[in-house]
């Protein structure tokens, strides 16, 4: 045979060898992985913020505390009394216009600011007490911070005069009546505990419990008064006691007069014994 029919003869048996052998290696080939995008990830919500319970009740009582600040035109009465010593001689005071809270400061507001309640007859609405004068100007201090105001103690003569009714003063024994079962907490009616502030009825400028629940400190050293006519008075300028005023829960209605005073050391404290505040200029 020729030998060129010979390689063509073996040519042709090896192409259908070759065929096969790509066919089977192509099917065999593994089919590349198809990779399927992941889908987005949801955002997530982000959670609503806590609202602060202290910083909101502390907010919630300046407010109050605002609102229930009551306006004192300024003006002229006689300062005192005539029955007892410590308030005699009867004097003339001018006092300029200033606001004065028509309650008693309250446990709740006391709280807010302080974190703290030191009462013994425990009730948000009833007023503070177990405080010494020393913790009032701490007090107020950090309220002043917070509200950005001058709130204070009222000095005696301004304590007295809105006792008395300011200008609409009808000259009553005890701070809006002479009857002091209609506004006075006191040793007759107490059942000798505290009473929520503004239970009773208010004198002529809308104040509250004035005389009776918590005796008040005011921001005066305690000195004997003098027959001198007088423009808003601060007191003495030192002392050992603070004044307080307006008798409370466990006295008797001789102590609940507007003109009636007592005092204590700075650092003293009472059951018996809480605060007012005031304001120059709101």
């Amino acid at each position: 045979m020729n030998p060129k029919h010979i390689i063509l003869t073996l040519l042709l048996m090896l192409c259908p060898i070759g065929m096969a052998a790509q066919s089977t290696i192509t099917r065999n080939k593994p089919k590349p992985a198809v990779t399927k995008p992941k889908p987005a990830s949801k955002p997530k919500a982000k959670p609503a913020p806590r609202r602060n319970s202290s910083t909101t009740g502390l907010s919630a009582e300046l407010n109050k505390l605002i609102n229930n600040m009551v306006y004192v035109s300024g003006g002229t009465f006689i300062m005192g009394g005539d029955d007892s010593s410590d308030q005699m001689p009867t004097h003339n005071v001018t006092l300029s216009s200033y606001y004065i809270c028509k309650y008693e400061v309250t446990q709740a507001l006391w709280q807010a600011v302080m974190d703290s309640n030191p009462s013994k007859f425990k009730g948000d609405y009833r007023p503070v007490e177990g405080v010494s004068w020393n913790d009032c100007q701490t007090f107020i201090n950090r309220l002043n911070s917070y509200t950005g105001r001058n709130f204070r103690l009222p000095t005696e003569a301004e304590w007295e005069f809105a006792a008395r009714g300011g200008n609409y003063s009808r000259h009553y024994k005890y701070s809006g009546s002479n009857y002091i079962g209609d506004v006075a907490w006191y040793d007759g009616n107490s059942g000798d505990h505290t009473h929520p502030v503004g239970t009773k009825q208010a004198n002529e400028l809308g104040l509250y419990d004035m005389s009776g629940n918590v005796w008040e400190w005011c921001s005066d050293w305690y000195g004997s008064y003098s027959s001198y006519s007088q423009t808003d008075p601060i007191g003495p300028n030192s002392g050992s006691d603070r004044v307080w005023r307006g008798g409370g829960w466990y006295d008797s209605v001789w102590n609940c007069r507007s003109s009636y005073r007592n005092y204590y050391a700075p650092r003293d404290c009472s059951d018996y014994l809480g605060l007012r505040l005031v304001l120059s200029q709101l």
